[in-house]
């Protein structure tokens, strides 16, 4: 074996072509033998083995710096630099994450996680280079999916202008996650058709050199592309062709179901343990049932329909009343807006950590002019992802605090289905729900049907002393935490906040009566959260608060349990804190 033996980019650079070969097949292997077993990324890496063999036998890394856009195509880079055995042994699958990460190599620039940002850090790099009298390679490599995010063609347009090294390795595989949408990918289709000839070509509009090498999966067609540009003194694309899964033919096949996959058996593709969220399933249920009964009606997603349960039948059965605008959170949101102003009832659903590209367009686009458009919110929760680059539980801060927008946290099945045959058609309010974790059942409370009384909380249950807000995913710790007490004698007030973005003054002015204690727990951080809005609505009060959430911080791949105790977020502790508080 030769990966075995790399500890480091200069391990390979004498290698001839047939060691070559035999280093990418070697690689290909290894990962999918780890992905069978630990899941994980897989399409993108799988598509750039022999470019990130060429541009670590081309470039001299760290010096030469590597910018990898969403780090979708980190596994092979982390082989080459000293972190083979986290691909080759089981005992080390979990030594590196599935990003790049300064934390664990010099080769690494950035911990980078989210789409369309290398070409802008890139531009940093080369600037800061030139500012310093340097004379390294500044190296970004960017997907076409990737190519549909706003901030990757700002990066563009400021390299455009740049007069110094800057090397853009554009990695074309004719597909994101899903398929690619949008007008740029028609020029694009246009620059393969024609050998990079077309006139049609985005790059040099922008003002930049462009070499196109149709094999970009033919290492030696690299090594010769990168040694021409390698220290050039301006900036420079190259616009590489490469299959999407190469080396595994059901990935070849199926591209956005192996864009990332749960562990499978290697002889059939199929998974060990299937990953199905019911409220993905019961979004989507939704949605096929509104576009037969609301010609109104339009579902958006930004490039991740699986987060609604969007699957390639299901996008065809929606026909008209479904958009992708690619990897464009900003462009969905603001575009919703525009739906809704011109009477039409838009949907856009989304990974709570994506959401956060949306802040501007939520507050400016959308709730000042006060467009009744709707938000779909999932995977916030400390229990959704847990890298560093995809934490999904900032997002109450983020949103609640947006006036005009109305950010709803369902508890079940139900109440989130209620919540969504309510938001959908009306036209009065901007609003988001935070739909539930996967972990949340079924409820026999009835829920309601209106959610016009903006604020109005409910009382599941009467009670003294202490009074438990549970808000959303964590309705079921406050009616754990409720038991708990009860077995201590003390009979707690329960209560489901519906709303995440007001208080209900007469509620809480009511509770004055006779609890000493008020209690919040929300599944997010506690900072400018939830719990804060009640704790000040009885800051020049005698009344207790008691405010349970997560600490702020940046965690990454943190076991969920442990984390859970860190913040004292179970039943027992919860409970053990209130007695000792009473």
């Amino acid at each position: 074996m030769y990966l075995e033996k790399i500890n480091g980019p200069q391990d390979i650079k004498s290698f001839n072509e047939e060691q070559r070969k035999a280093l990418a097949q070697e690689m290909r292997e290894a990962m999918l033998k780890r992905a069978s077993v630990h899941g994980g990324h897989f399409g993108p890496d799988f598509g750039i083995v022999e470019c990130v063999i060429a541009l670590h036998t081309v470039f001299d890394s760290p010096k030469d710096k590597f910018v990898f856009d969403i780090s979708h195509q980190a596994y092979p880079h982390k082989m080459l630099t000293g972190r083979k055995d986290a691909y080759l042994y089981a005992e080390h699958y979990d030594d590196v994450s599935g990003y790049t990460n300064p934390e664990e190599s010099e080769h690494d620039m950035f911990n980078v996680g989210h789409t369309s940002t290398s070409i802008s850090l890139a531009t940093g790099l080369a600037k800061a280079r030139d500012l310093k009298g340097d004379k390294e390679n500044i190296i970004a490599v960017i997907g076409d999916g990737s190519m549909s995010g706003g901030e990757a063609l700002e990066g563009l347009d400021t390299a455009g202008e740049m007069d110094s090294n800057l090397i853009i390795v554009f990695n074309d595989n004719d597909q994101s996650i899903a398929e690619v949408h949008g007008g740029m990918y028609k020029g694009f289709r246009e620059l393969r058709e024609t050998k990079g000839q077309s006139e049609r070509n985005l790059f040099k509009a922008m003002g930049l050199e462009y070499r196109f090498v149709e094999a970009g999966n033919d290492t030696e067609a690299l090594i010769a592309a990168f040694s021409e540009v390698k220290d050039i003194d301006h900036p420079v694309v190259i616009h590489i062709v490469t299959q999407k899964g190469k080396g595994y033919k059901l990935a070849e096949e199926n591209k956005e179901d192996w864009h990332w996959h749960m562990p499978f058996d290697i002889e059939t593709g199929e998974a060990r343990q299937e990953m199905v969220d019911p409220y993905a399933e019961q979004t989507a249920a939704t949605f096929l049932r509104l576009a037969r009964e609301d010609e109104k009606f339009i579902a958006i997603s930004a490039a991740t329909p699986s987060s609604m349960g969007l699957t390639q039948e299901r996008r065809r059965a929606l026909g008209k009343h479904y958009l992708d605008v690619g990897i464009a959170e900003e462009q969905a949101v603001a575009m919703a807006s525009g739906l809704a102003r011109n009477g039409a009832h838009p949907v856009f659903g989304d990974f709570s950590s994506f959401f956060q590209r949306t802040y501007d367009q939520l507050s400016q686009d959308v709730c000042v002019n006060n467009n009744p458009a709707t938000f779909l919110v999932f995977w916030a929760s400390m229990y959704g992802m847990n890298d560093v680059t995809h934490l999904g539980f900032y997002d109450i801060p983020m949103m609640s605090n947006i006036p005009n927008l109305v950010y709803l946290a369902p508890t079940s099945p139900e109440e989130y289905q209620a919540m969504l045959d309510w938001a959908i058609p009306q036209e009065k309010y901007p609003v988001a729900i935070r739909v539930p974790h996967a972990m949340v059942g079924s409820s026999k409370r009835p829920v309601r049907e209106s959610y016009d009384e903006l604020n109005k909380y409910e009382v599941v249950k009467d009670g003294s002393h202490v009074a438990i807000i549970g808000l959303g995913n964590f309705y079921n710790l406050a009616e754990e935490t409720a038991a708990k007490l009860k077995e201590q004698g003390i009979e707690a007030t329960l209560i489901n906040p519906l709303f995440i973005t007001g208080q209900d003054k007469e509620l809480l002015e009511k509770l004055k009566a006779n609890h000493e204690l008020v209690v919040t727990l929300e599944d997010g951080v506690l900072d400018g959260g939830f719990g804060e809005k009640i704790a000040r609505f009885y800051s020049a009060d005698k009344m207790k608060v008691l405010n349970f959430g997560l600490s702020k911080n940046f965690y990454d791949r943190y076991d969920y349990e442990a984390l859970a105790k860190e913040n004292h977020l179970t039943a027992a502790q919860v409970a053990e804190d209130i007695l000792a508080n009473l």
